[in-house]
């Protein structure tokens, strides 16, 4: 069950759908005009730091680094414990102070902001919006912290934390505000913009008997995935996170709290539709369209060794030939990782079929690997299936599979806390390299799967790479690939039957502690491998394309790459929400119009 392959009220308040766009949204952002921070003439005072303090309940926190400690003290129990606390992904995101990725090489190095409002309403949300519009400040949103480019954390910022707005409701029969008589009314979810998946999947699946398309990590944020396109293990089956919004509560650059649907803002709700979070306003509340849940979900594990170059070559064609024919469709997901080594494994997951079935649809493949022990060992594999019902369910977990899901081991935790142990690897890790391409569905017809049959097998002879099944949606029903096409993630998506992703990381490194540093040596030569192994795949590609949430910090053409012909269309939403550039994300909408830190506008 590995979910990732990554790196070794105000009442006052509108709520109506007509734009009145403050003009002073865009006034104190011209060309040359720069951002306000600490130590200016014009940061804003105590006194204002005290209203706004009164504005939002009190939740207003000065953020405080846990680094603190270990910067004075390396080898203190204090900072020994941090480091200990670093390997659970709950402790991260309960800290206002930190995110869940310590960094990227030569990119970013998790820094906490200066201020931060613990949200709990939009009127909270829109009351740091008004603040930060108004002093000129660096504006940071974070919700599970999970932004491996680091989009949720700057220095010298105002944070508008919303991990406590983490409510959800449950709906028979929902329809979209103004839209009554114009769709159907759908079984569907209410969650608040802080929450986790792991808290939907509880709410929907274990106590409601449904499902809701959403993360495999089962601390990402619920807002930030939908935001970023919203993949998941079963996204062939179900779409993804981001086609199957209903409705969004989300504060725009003026401060005004909107409703997004498709009958009430509707470009601004296709915008937030996979065009990237942080950048057209602060969401607080999302609905999303729950499923029936099938009788079962499932996995198959396995691991193949090739004993010889030409043995591997005839294995990975294969395997792409056997996913060809069995595993593109809506049952399928999850991962096939092509190992340095001569290695590959499967880390696949199921829906919708029994493991019976399962068992039927791999035994001709294992059949073919078995027939030639001279050329390949491989590890039993695993095919297990468990009542879907219980998929997130930690106490049948505990059970079922020990030591596939860890728990929170925080006093007082909540039971429902738990993450896979294939995620432990990502947490508080520094990422050296990350790369990613969709692999279009043309490369497994019979004139060119040998091609890319050829190009995995030098790829793998540099470095890892995963082809991440669940994240294109080529081979899904019609349905599901309509809703995703009416999305604002690039439309290469449809044709795609997988993402290709190589990368390299770190343990939890900071630099100025002792003891803790980053390997910077090392950092530079996994960056030219994963370079170096992805080489052969975008070579196969005529424009490579990928998502902004897993993909590359350094890509050059990320417009073209994010969002395709979708990129024009969320630039002009991007003016008429936020002209003034409120909202700056590195690699978002409109940020090749600020300087790389967000705080000086070029144009």
């Amino acid at each position: 069950m590995n979910r990732r392959t990554l790196l070794v009220s105000a009442g006052a308040l509108a709520t109506s759908p007509h734009l009145g766009l403050a003009a002073a949204a865009s006034e104190p952002f011209k060309a040359g005009v720069t951002r306000v921070r600490p130590g200016d003439a014009a940061w804003p005072g105590p006194g204002e730091w005290d209203r706004l303090k009164q504005r939002v309940g009190g939740r207003l926190i000065k953020v405080r680094s846990p680094l603190t400690e270990c910067v004075a003290d390396p080898a203190g129990a204090a900072c020994g414990e941090f480091f200990h606390n670093l390997h659970n992904p709950f402790y991260v995101g309960d800290d206002v102070g930190l995110t869940q990725t310590l960094g990227w090489t030569d990119a970013w190095t998790s820094s906490p902001s200066v201020w931060a409002v613990a949200a709990r309403s939009s009127a909270d949300v829109a009351a740091a919006v008004d603040f930060a519009r108004r002093h000129r400040l660096r504006l940071v949103v974070k919700g599970g912290g999970h932004s491996f480019l680091g989009t949720s954390n700057a220095p010298d910022s105002l944070l508008i934390w919303t991990r406590p707005m983490s409510a959800t409701q449950l709906h028979d029969a929902f329809v979209a505000r103004g839209c009554a008589g114009r769709i159907a009314p759908q079984p569907a979810v209410s969650v608040g913009a802080g929450a986790m998946w792991i808290q939907a999947y509880d709410a929907v699946t274990t106590r409601g008997g449904r499902y809701v398309q959403g993360g495999g990590c089962t601390t990402v944020g619920v807002a930030g995935l939908v935001q970023g396109g919203g993949f998941g293990s079963f996204s062939k089956g179900y779409g993804t996170a981001a086609a199957s919004l209903l409705e969004a509560e989300i504060v725009t650059a003026d401060g005004v709290v909107r409703i997004a649907n498709p009958c009430t803002n509707p470009d601004l709700f296709w915008a937030i539709k996979g065009g990237g979070g942080g950048t057209f306003g602060v969401i607080t509340r999302l609905t999303l369209r729950t499923h029936a849940l099938p009788p079962w979900f499932g996995s198959v594990q396995a691991q193949i060794s090739a004993t010889s170059d030409a043995a591997f070559r005839r294995l990975v064609e294969r395997i792409m030939s056997f996913y060809r024919t069995s595993l593109l469709n809506p049952h399928w997901g999850d991962q096939i990782t092509f190992g340095y080594g001569r290695r590959v494994s499967f880390s696949m997951l199921f829906q919708g079929i029994d493991q019976a079935e399962a068992e039927r649809t791999w035994r001709p493949f294992f059949d073919w690997v078995d027939a030639a022990p001279s050329d390949y060992s491989l590890v039993k594999p695993t095919i297990h299936a468990v009542p879907a019902r219980r998929f997130w369910d930690a106490s049948f977990l505990k059970a079922d599979s020990p030591g596939v899901a860890l728990p929170d081991d925080r006093p007082g935790a909540p039971p429902e806390n738990y993450y896979w142990a294939g995620d432990a690897v990502g947490v508080g890790s520094v990422v050296h390299a990350y790369q990613s391409a969709w692999l279009p569905s043309a490369l497994l017809e019979p004139d060119r799967i040998g091609e890319l049959a050829d190009s995995l097998v030098k790829a793998a002879m540099t470095w890892n790479v995963a082809l991440h099944c669940s994240k294109g949606i080529a081979g899904a029903a019609p349905d599901t690939v309509a809703a995703v096409k009416d999305t604002a993630t690039n439309p290469a998506v449809l044709e795609a039957f997988a993402l290709a992703i190589s990368g390299s990381g770190g343990p939890p490194a900071y630099p100025g502690i002792v003891g803790h540093e980053a390997g910077l040596a090392d950092q530079g030569h996994f960056a030219q491998r994963v370079a170096a192994a992805m080489a052969p795949i975008k070579r196969l590609l005529a424009a490579p394309a990928s998502y902004v949430a897993e993909s590359d910090y350094f890509e050059a053409d990320w417009r073209t790459a994010y969002w395709g012909s979708n990129a024009a269309r969320l630039e002009a939403i991007k003016e008429r929400y936020d002209p003034g550039g409120l909202f700056f994300v590195h690699h978002g909408v409109g940020s090749e119009r600020w300087s790389s830190d967000g705080f000086t506008r070029l144009a």
